[in-house]
């Protein structure tokens, strides 16, 4: 049976050209989560939608289609929304890309699409891109099922305590250590609390949790590269 959806909100998340005339479109739904879409036409001078299938923008989507791709029918503007400049922009492209890599297609995540749309929003502000891109790392894993512990040692259940360091173990979370070895799982405590708190005004924190996030998502990447995030460590360690 051919399934039809009309004026569901969503946002490109990248797009590549298709026969001589057409795209492909990767867009992030809030019911539909993510799925593939072939947009006919819509490279020609001419088409209703070609100045449309913008990243960043809120649309109302509409499709039809039984298999893995559906076919796209419209596309409405849904709302008002400024699009990030800069280096807030690349931040959008990251975002982008971690959806796109980490999220199976037609699995709704309808929390995560409001987490998505929330750190546009704060990224098309100026907000600090660290913590912006920290947030949404964060949540992403916990959307997925790998939420971290950050505020409980793994082993006893015991509080985490701010002076001391921890290795985090994927697979179990926060391990107390003695050892002054550094790696990217090696943290502080102040860290682990800063990051459960969204609170990464202090420059030691925005560090180690960078390299602790981006560690943990690699675990799910199975040795996937981003390929934005090389450049955002090129342009500025975000």
């Amino acid at each position: 049976m051919k399934r039809r959806t009309d004026h569901e909100p969503g946002y490109v998340l990248h797009s590549y050209p298709y026969k001589e005339t057409s795209l492909i479109v990767e867009a992030f739904t809030r019911r539909h989560g993510r799925l593939g879409l072939l947009a006919r036409g819509a490279r020609r001078p001419r088409s209703a939608i070609r100045g449309m299938l913008l990243a960043f923008h809120p649309l109302g989507l509409s499709w039809s289609g039984s298999g893995d791709l559906g076919t796209l029918r419209s596309v409405d503007w849904a709302g008002t929304h400024r699009a990030p400049a800069g280096l807030g922009l690349m931040c959008g492209f990251y975002l982008n890309e971690l959806l796109l890599r980490l999220l199976p297609r037609d699995d709704a995540h309808e929390a995560l699409f409001d987490i998505y749309a929330d750190a546009l929003g704060q990224l098309s502000r100026g907000e600090p891109q660290a913590s912006v891109l920290r947030g949404f790392e964060k949540r992403l894993l916990s959307e997925l099922g790998y939420a971290p512990q950050l505020e409980r040692e793994a082993v006893s259940g015991a509080p985490i305590e701010p002076s001391r360091r921890y290795v985090y173990e994927p697979d179990r979370g926060p391990v107390a250590t003695s050892s002054a070895t550094s790696s990217d799982f090696v943290v502080s405590g102040q860290t682990l609390l800063d990051l459960a708190a969204d609170e990464f005004a202090r420059p030691e924190t925005r560090d180690e949790a960078r390299m602790l996030l981006r560690s943990l998502i690699g675990q799910r990447l199975h040795g996937q590269v981003l390929h934005t995030r090389s450049v955002l460590r090129e342009l500025n360690d975000l």
